[in-house]
């Protein structure tokens, strides 16, 4: 599970099922032997997706990690329209996820092979659900995402996902708003994909965060990280550009 540490920080390969905010701490605490280590979480994953999640183990890196992903988000913004730059050049994201889904449906009008996906959001804490609304208003926050269908067997599809805001089952949400819901998600629109594919075998939400950059907190390195996606749904797919990490063992690409 854990794919490398220092004194600063650790980045792990989450896997489905342990929660990100008190499952991995405590599986942290397990491994080193340290019940009382501080674990600092800066950035989370659905309790049912697996990939790469890094956190931090003094705060003052979980300062610097959070200052990242703020960074990041207010770049994502001007990149996307929703915010005007602060100078003339346009800021680049120093802390970047991307995800990997598969979909239900393949491109069409609707969704085609790349583009970028906006939506308004309400998270619902009652219901443990968030649900698109056509405009903004209290306890509403926007959604966006860019994405690239890779392959494609005309039933399901193999999408690139990059996250330009960190909402509440964003990935999820917007793409089964949209007509595609991922395989295996049945809180989000699968009961529909089930019916019509019956035979079709689910192990779990198919969406890994399998890409993840970032700046060390205390040398200032650049690091970057990716797996492959473990879930067998992602098996029937050419996974493009993951032949090298197939074949490393560890599945780690460091980059400095």
């Amino acid at each position: 599970m854990i794919l490398y540490q220092d004194a600063a920080l650790v980045v792990v390969n989450k896997p489905a099922g342990l929660s990100s905010e008190a499952g991995l701490p405590a599986r942290l605490r397990e491994l080193w032997g340290q019940p009382d280590a501080y674990v600092g979480i800066v950035h989370r994953l659905d309790t049912g997706v697996s990939g790469l999640m890094v956190c931090a183990r003094t705060p003052k890196a979980a300062a610097a990690l959070t200052r990242q992903i703020t960074q990041s988000q207010e770049a994502y913004a001007v990149l996307d329209g929703r915010a005007a730059p602060a100078q003339n050049t346009l800021p680049a994201p120093v802390f970047t996820k991307q995800y990997r889904a598969v979909l239900a449906g393949a491109p069409d009008e609707t969704l085609p092979e790349h583009g970028i996906l906006r939506d308004y959001l309400f998270k619902d804490s009652r219901k443990g659900r968030v649900f698109p609304v056509s405009r903004p208003r209290k306890g509403v926050r926007e959604a966006v995402l860019e994405y690239r269908i890779t392959a494609s067997n005309g039933t399901l599809s193999l999408a690139d996902i990059t996250l330009h805001t960190g909402r509440t089952h964003q990935i999820r949400v917007q793409f089964a708003h949209a007509g595609f819901p991922l395989l295996g998600d049945t809180k989000y629109g699968m009961a529909a994909l089930k019916e019509a594919m019956p035979a079709q075998k689910y192990r779990g939400v198919a969406l890994c965060a399998y890409s993840l950059e970032l700046v060390h907190p205390i040398s200032g390195k650049k690091m970057g990280f990716r797996v492959v996606p473990k879930n067998p749904v992602f098996a029937g797919f050419a996974m493009k550009g993951l032949k090298k990490l197939t074949e490393n063992e560890t599945g780690i690409s460091k980059r400095g």
